[in-house]
């Protein structure tokens, strides 16, 4: 196939930057106090958001930045917070009911919910770096906060936002960062990657990333403390205690798994110009197996659990954020016979795959790793399309011998991939406002 992929032109892509915080015992204390007026504020707009749909209403974002403004003179612990951080709390709300639907979105709980506070105007935020492995910010109310320096911001600061995660806080940056996109031949720069359980990641290629995410000592800690956490009174201090260590433990596994996926999707992206993924609900094959009737129970509930624990859908949206300054397009195809099907003659069987990393064809004899072979699958259904891909079914019911045979041998014809995000929804309509005065305070 000829073609190739990427402009080679200058050009600019906004991406993220994370740093851990060193704040001191003041800080820490007044982003707590933040993160609290934050959630009031989230938590008031979102009933006013139930309310005026329930009377036939709406309400947006100028409405509530205009009463929240009346509110502060009112309540004077309101402007111990930034403005400009209330008010994106009031943006960040609206963009979620339109989206999701006011009764969609969840309240934000003190013990549930962890505290975050953006701080949208970059221009007003200061970066300073002060030696080699540290760095210092000025934010609004907070002042100069340290941070670790653990690598290069490489662009524009647009925004910040402050979390806290694990015990830790931490800080992630917006930045415009230019990027060059190099020119890369469809014909060297293409892979089909197959997402597994055993091995996280295999490419097409034949190379293979895993790693393990929980420590043995990590994994038996996890299992004390989960059963003292089943002993604990709920809501007590000692309840709360035990759950903080295991967020603590629960943060470094995912902290680890990001990384995986970070630094593997750079790896894949690095020199290709298509990539080619099999289009899974991961939704739908990690939920719960406690609904389902007959056996296998057990073994269907680790298999979901080994699928979260690998997390593939946070390693497909890793591969679409890497591929956006590389200039890879990537494709999603169906799943369908991609581990029955022989990558030398095509034939499809299910009895060649002999186990979870054998496959041996039963027509050729070809004999290779099994999730490579998925993923060469899935090359080929991304280069020559749904239909020349589909496997020849028609012959092979030809050569059955019986109806029987050629009832079995009868292949559905794949389905289309759907979008990684669902159809938009549509904007409720505004209606009239509602009689009386709906204060947001």
């Amino acid at each position: 196939m000829v073609g190739s992929f990427g402009a080679g032109e200058g050009g600019r892509v906004l991406s993220g930057r994370r740093y851990q915080l060193e704040l001191t015992v003041e800080q820490a204390v007044l982003a707590e106090s933040f993160g609290s007026i934050c959630r009031a504020v989230w938590n008031v707009g979102l009933e006013q958001y139930r309310e005026y749909r329930r009377r036939g209403g709406s309400i947006g974002y100028v409405e509530q930045s205009r009463q929240l403004t009346q509110a502060k003179a009112e309540f004077g612990w309101l402007g111990e917070a930034p403005s400009s951080v209330l008010q994106q709390t009031l943006r960040d709300l609206e963009g979620a009911c339109r989206r999701h639907g006011p009764f969609r979105v969840r309240w934000r709980s003190q013990r549930r919910w962890a505290p975050s506070m953006r701080f949208p105007e970059g221009k007003l935020l200061r970066v300073e770096r002060v030696s080699r492995n540290v760095g210092r910010v000025k934010l609004p109310k907070l002042g100069w906060v340290r941070f670790r320096w653990s690598r290069p911001l490489g662009g524009e600061v647009r925004a910040a936002t402050v979390s806290r995660d694990g015990g830790h806080w931490y800080i992630a940056f917006r930045v415009d960062t230019p990027v060059k996109q190099r020119t890369v031949s469809l014909e060297r720069g293409r892979l089909g990657v197959d997402r597994g359980v055993v091995q996280a990641v295999v490419a097409s290629d034949g190379r293979m990333f895993d790693r393990a995410f929980v420590t043995p000592g990590e994994a038996e800690r996890l299992r004390r403390l989960n059963k003292q956490l089943h002993r604990r009174c709920k809501g007590s201090g000692r309840w709360h205690a035990t759950a903080d260590a295991i967020a603590v433990v629960n943060g470094r596994v995912r902290h680890r798994r990001a990384d995986f996926n970070a630094k593997t999707a750079r790896e894949l992206v690095t020199g290709c110009a298509l990539l080619v993924l099999e289009d899974l609900d991961v939704r739908a094959m990690s939920s719960a197996a406690a609904g389902y009737p007959g056996t296998g129970r057990a073994q269907r509930r680790g298999l979901h659990r080994s699928i979260r624990d690998k997390g593939w859908f946070a390693l497909e949206l890793a591969l679409r954020n890497a591929a956006r300054t590389t200039g890879t397009a990537i494709r999603k195809v169906n799943p369908a016979y991609t581990s029955q099907t022989c990558p030398r003659c095509r034939h499809v069987d299910r009895k060649s795959r002999k186990s979870q990393a054998d496959f041996v064809c039963t027509s050729c004899g070809h004999r290779e790793h099994a999730d490579v072979v998925g993923a060469k699958n899935a090359l080929a259904a991304g280069l020559g399309g749904y239909r020349t891909w589909r496997p020849p079914a028609e012959r092979r019911v030809r050569e059955a011998s019986t109806t029987r045979e050629r009832a079995a041998v009868v292949l559905p014809r794949p389905r289309e991939s759907s979008t990684v995000f669902g159809p938009a929804r549509r904007r409720p309509s505004k209606g009239v406002c509602p009689p009386g005065q709906l204060p947001l305070w």
